[in-house]
Protein backbone atom coordinates (compact mmCIF):
# COMPACT_ATOMS: atom_id res chain seq x y z
CA UNK A 1 0.00 0.00 0.00
CA UNK A 2 1.89 3.13 -1.18
CA UNK A 3 0.30 6.52 0.48
CA UNK A 4 0.76 9.87 -1.56
CA UNK A 5 0.09 13.38 0.81
CA UNK A 6 -0.69 15.61 -1.53
CA UNK A 7 -0.02 19.41 -0.38
CA UNK A 8 -1.17 22.52 -1.15
CA UNK A 9 1.49 25.34 -1.18
CA UNK A 10 1.65 27.66 1.57
CA UNK A 11 0.14 31.40 0.85
CA UNK A 12 0.79 33.76 -0.84
CA UNK A 13 -0.18 37.85 -1.63
CA UNK A 14 -2.05 36.77 -4.75
CA UNK A 15 -3.78 34.40 -2.72
CA UNK A 16 -5.00 36.91 -0.08
CA UNK A 17 -6.06 39.41 -3.23
CA UNK A 18 -7.80 36.59 -4.57
CA UNK A 19 -6.05 36.89 -7.76
CA UNK A 20 -5.56 33.68 -10.43
CA UNK A 21 -1.93 33.09 -10.11
CA UNK A 22 -1.59 29.46 -12.49
CA UNK A 23 1.64 29.14 -13.67
CA UNK A 24 2.28 32.80 -12.62
CA UNK A 25 5.42 32.11 -9.99
CA UNK A 26 4.42 34.12 -7.12
CA UNK A 27 6.72 33.35 -3.90
CA UNK A 28 5.29 32.69 -0.61
CA UNK A 29 5.01 35.65 1.28
CA UNK A 30 5.95 35.65 5.36
CA UNK A 31 2.41 33.76 6.43
CA UNK A 32 3.26 31.49 3.80
CA UNK A 33 6.55 30.17 5.42
CA UNK A 34 5.55 30.69 8.53
CA UNK A 35 2.92 28.11 7.27
CA UNK A 36 5.11 25.91 5.76
CA UNK A 37 7.46 25.59 9.37
CA UNK A 38 4.24 24.50 11.21
CA UNK A 39 3.10 21.53 8.30
CA UNK A 40 7.02 20.94 8.48
CA UNK A 41 6.80 20.58 12.52
CA UNK A 42 3.76 18.31 11.54
CA UNK A 43 5.55 16.19 8.99
CA UNK A 44 8.36 15.63 11.19
CA UNK A 45 6.86 13.53 13.67
CA UNK A 46 5.83 10.92 10.64
CA UNK A 47 7.93 8.96 8.25
CA UNK A 48 7.82 10.14 4.48
CA UNK A 49 10.24 8.38 1.84
CA UNK A 50 10.16 10.99 -0.83
CA UNK A 51 9.61 14.63 -1.94
CA UNK A 52 8.24 15.78 -4.95
CA UNK A 53 7.14 19.44 -6.03
CA UNK A 54 5.93 21.39 -8.96
CA UNK A 55 8.39 23.57 -9.85
CA UNK A 56 6.77 27.31 -8.97
CA UNK A 57 8.48 28.78 -6.23
CA UNK A 58 4.90 28.97 -4.32
CA UNK A 59 5.56 24.48 -4.29
CA UNK A 60 8.85 24.58 -4.33
CA UNK A 61 9.86 26.54 -1.16
CA UNK A 62 6.95 25.04 0.84
CA UNK A 63 8.38 21.33 0.00
CA UNK A 64 12.24 22.80 0.64
CA UNK A 65 10.70 23.92 4.02
CA UNK A 66 9.07 20.34 4.94
CA UNK A 67 12.27 18.58 3.25
CA UNK A 68 14.93 20.17 5.65
CA UNK A 69 12.67 18.94 8.82
CA UNK A 70 12.83 15.76 7.01
CA UNK A 71 16.10 15.25 6.15
CA UNK A 72 14.93 14.51 2.05
CA UNK A 73 15.74 16.31 -1.23
CA UNK A 74 13.21 17.54 -3.12
CA UNK A 75 12.80 16.63 -7.06
CA UNK A 76 10.64 18.89 -9.08
CA UNK A 77 8.32 17.83 -12.27
CA UNK A 78 6.61 20.42 -14.14
CA UNK A 79 3.63 18.65 -14.27
CA UNK A 80 2.79 19.14 -10.71
CA UNK A 81 2.20 22.96 -11.66
CA UNK A 82 -0.91 24.77 -11.15
CA UNK A 83 -3.85 25.01 -14.12
CA UNK A 84 -2.41 27.48 -16.62
CA UNK A 85 -5.24 29.62 -16.73
CA UNK A 86 -4.16 31.10 -19.60
CA UNK A 87 -5.11 35.27 -20.28
CA UNK A 88 -7.16 34.81 -17.35
CA UNK A 89 -3.94 34.65 -14.80
CA UNK A 90 -3.54 38.08 -12.90
CA UNK A 91 -6.85 38.73 -12.89
CA UNK A 92 -9.59 38.59 -9.68
CA UNK A 93 -12.95 36.88 -10.66
CA UNK A 94 -14.90 40.63 -10.68
CA UNK A 95 -12.10 41.39 -13.17
CA UNK A 96 -12.67 38.17 -15.39
CA UNK A 97 -16.16 38.94 -15.29
CA UNK A 98 -16.19 42.67 -16.31
CA UNK A 99 -13.34 42.15 -19.04
CA UNK A 100 -15.48 38.44 -20.73
CA UNK A 101 -18.72 37.92 -18.82
CA UNK A 102 -19.80 35.08 -16.47
CA UNK A 103 -18.56 32.81 -18.86
CA UNK A 104 -15.48 33.72 -19.09
CA UNK A 105 -14.17 30.12 -18.16
CA UNK A 106 -16.28 28.71 -21.53
CA UNK A 107 -14.45 30.94 -23.85
CA UNK A 108 -10.79 30.55 -26.18
CA UNK A 109 -8.88 32.32 -23.52
CA UNK A 110 -5.99 29.94 -23.17
CA UNK A 111 -7.61 27.76 -19.93
CA UNK A 112 -6.17 24.66 -19.70
CA UNK A 113 -8.82 22.12 -19.23
CA UNK A 114 -9.56 19.74 -16.61
CA UNK A 115 -8.99 16.46 -18.45
CA UNK A 116 -5.50 18.24 -18.99
CA UNK A 117 -4.83 19.29 -15.97
CA UNK A 118 -5.62 15.91 -14.14
CA UNK A 119 -3.80 14.04 -16.51
CA UNK A 120 -0.94 15.58 -15.67
CA UNK A 121 -0.64 14.64 -12.15
CA UNK A 122 -2.31 11.03 -12.99
CA UNK A 123 0.72 10.74 -15.50
CA UNK A 124 2.92 11.66 -13.32
CA UNK A 125 1.47 9.42 -10.36
CA UNK A 126 1.96 6.45 -12.88
CA UNK A 127 5.48 7.31 -13.66
CA UNK A 128 6.21 7.24 -10.10
CA UNK A 129 4.63 4.57 -8.15
CA UNK A 130 6.90 1.89 -10.02
CA UNK A 131 9.68 3.54 -8.60
CA UNK A 132 9.56 3.10 -4.82
CA UNK A 133 8.78 0.17 -2.80
CA UNK A 134 5.29 -0.65 -2.82
CA UNK A 135 4.40 0.83 1.30
CA UNK A 136 6.20 4.13 0.23
CA UNK A 137 5.40 7.39 1.39
CA UNK A 138 5.58 10.32 -0.65
CA UNK A 139 4.95 13.48 -0.41
CA UNK A 140 3.89 15.94 -3.46
CA UNK A 141 3.68 19.72 -2.80
CA UNK A 142 1.71 21.39 -5.52
CA UNK A 143 -1.80 23.50 -6.15
CA UNK A 144 -4.65 24.11 -5.12
CA UNK A 145 -6.40 23.29 -8.96
CA UNK A 146 -4.51 21.13 -9.72
CA UNK A 147 -5.07 18.77 -6.57
CA UNK A 148 -8.63 19.61 -6.48
CA UNK A 149 -9.63 18.94 -9.51
CA UNK A 150 -7.35 15.47 -10.14
CA UNK A 151 -9.10 13.97 -6.63
CA UNK A 152 -12.27 13.85 -8.42
CA UNK A 153 -11.11 11.82 -10.83
CA UNK A 154 -9.29 9.50 -8.84
CA UNK A 155 -11.53 8.79 -5.53
CA UNK A 156 -15.31 9.94 -7.55
CA UNK A 157 -16.83 8.48 -4.88
CA UNK A 158 -15.37 11.06 -1.83
CA UNK A 159 -16.12 14.06 -1.44
CA UNK A 160 -13.60 16.57 -2.07
CA UNK A 161 -15.52 19.68 -3.27
CA UNK A 162 -14.32 21.49 0.42
CA UNK A 163 -11.83 24.14 -0.69
CA UNK A 164 -8.32 23.38 0.22
CA UNK A 165 -6.46 25.17 2.46
CA UNK A 166 -3.13 26.62 1.82
CA UNK A 167 0.02 23.84 3.70
CA UNK A 168 -3.26 21.05 4.12
CA UNK A 169 -2.29 17.69 3.55
CA UNK A 170 -4.21 14.96 1.87
CA UNK A 171 -3.26 11.77 2.42
CA UNK A 172 -4.50 9.22 -0.22
CA UNK A 173 -3.35 4.91 -0.27
CA UNK A 174 -2.83 3.27 -3.69
CA UNK A 175 -3.36 -0.73 -2.98
CA UNK A 176 -4.00 -2.98 -5.90
CA UNK A 177 -4.73 -0.77 -8.53
CA UNK A 178 -6.97 1.43 -6.59
CA UNK A 179 -7.06 4.38 -4.91
CA UNK A 180 -9.01 5.38 -1.75
CA UNK A 181 -8.52 8.82 0.73
CA UNK A 182 -7.43 8.23 4.33
CA UNK A 183 -7.28 12.11 5.03
CA UNK A 184 -8.66 15.10 3.01
CA UNK A 185 -7.92 18.53 3.13
CA UNK A 186 -6.29 18.86 7.25
CA UNK A 187 -4.72 21.28 8.24
CA UNK A 188 -4.53 20.78 11.91
CA UNK A 189 -0.87 22.38 12.05
CA UNK A 190 -2.21 25.23 11.42
CA UNK A 191 -4.37 25.96 14.76
CA UNK A 192 -1.99 28.31 16.59
CA UNK A 193 -1.10 30.52 13.33
CA UNK A 194 -3.49 32.65 11.03
CA UNK A 195 -4.13 30.81 7.88
CA UNK A 196 -5.61 30.22 5.00
CA UNK A 197 -7.41 31.67 1.55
Amino acid sequence: MTTIGLVRHGITDWNIEQRTQGITDIPLNDLGREQARALARRLANERWDAIYASDLSRAKETADIAAQALGLDVLTDARLRERNYGEAETTTLQERIARWGADWDRLPIGLETEEEVAGRLIAFLNDVLPKHDPDAQILVFSHGALIGITLKRLIPHADTNEHLLNTSLTKLVYQEGAWECELFNCAKHLSDINQEV
